[in-house]
């Protein structure tokens, strides 16, 4: 089964979404308290289903409003998602891919896996 598992990190609480094969489909930025690493989680189940995509690769593309997944190259020109809340912030980002395609595919990823997905608790090693 799909889950969000949350660990501690240096400098606060990060979690993943994992698919039923374990995979990391995305990440989160840290968060400070593991409570609100938890909200984070629960935003990303919240949003992504309905989120639109909003594809920054294509030339005069249209701004969507949040919340929204962000389509995009990086500086290794790998495409990546990410889903922003209704507030903007960036709740969950993706791995680099090397084509749109496989991008689109982890956007779908999210939103079917974040249907039944749990929010687990991981200890620190």
């Amino acid at each position: 089964m799909s889950s969000f598992t949350v660990k501690e990190a240096k400098t606060g609480f990060t979690f993943n979404l994992l698919a039923d094969n374990g995979k990391v489909i995305a990440v989160s930025e840290v968060y400070s308290t593991k409570a609100a690493c938890r909200k984070g989680a629960e935003s990303v189940s919240d949003y992504a289903l309905l989120a639109p995509i909003e594809d920054q690769t294509l030339k005069n593309y249209e701004v969507e409003k949040n919340p929204k997944f962000e389509v995009f190259l990086d500086n290794k020109k790998e495409y990546r998602f990410r889903l922003k809340a209704s507030n903007g912030e960036i709740i969950a980002a993706s791995e680099g891919y090397a084509t749109k395609d496989s991008c689109m595919k982890g956007i779908h990823s999210v939103k079917v896996n974040t249907l039944w997905s749990e929010i687990e608790e991981k200890e620190s090693a």
